[in-house]
Parts: C-alpha cells; sequence; structure tokens
C-alpha cells in the first residue's frame, strides 16, 4: 500500500514537472525528471498495474514486430 501512495505522489510530479514549458527547463531541470521517472517505474514494476502494463506493451511490441514482418 505504502509503494502505491508514493507511486501516486511521483506521477503527480512528474505531471506537473511535465506540463512546464519546454523552453523554460535547465538541463539540471530535465536530469531530475528523468530520476523521478525511473524512481516510478522502479515503483510500479513488481505491482499488479506494472505487470500489466508490461504485459500490454509486450503485446503490442510484438504485433509491431509482427507487422513489419
Amino acid at each position: 500500500m505504502v509503494t502505491m501512495n508514493v507511486a501516486v505522489l511521483l506521477a503527480v510530479i512528474v505531471v506537473l514537472r511535465l506540463r512546464r514549458r519546454t523552453q523554460s527547463r535547465t538541463r539540471n531541470d530535465e536530469k531530475l525528471t528523468v530520476v523521478i521517472v525511473l524512481a516510478l517505474g522502479v515503483l510500479i514494476a513488481p505491482t499488479p498495474l506494472g505487470q500489466g502494463i508490461l504485459d500490454v506493451l509486450g503485446q503490442l511490441a510484438s504485433g509491431v514486430t509482427q507487422a513489419s514482418r
């Protein structure tokens, strides 16, 4: 339960950071956003939601691979 609460908080932070204009971001600001997104991914990955996302992305990737043949 705590993992999902932290993940929700990080998701809100990511959305707020990405809503800012691109021109106003510094290199350090972009690096911090990347670190936050990676932390969010690590928190979501072991949850059922993360496993569902992984399954959907896997199916999407295999569909694209088969369509390109």
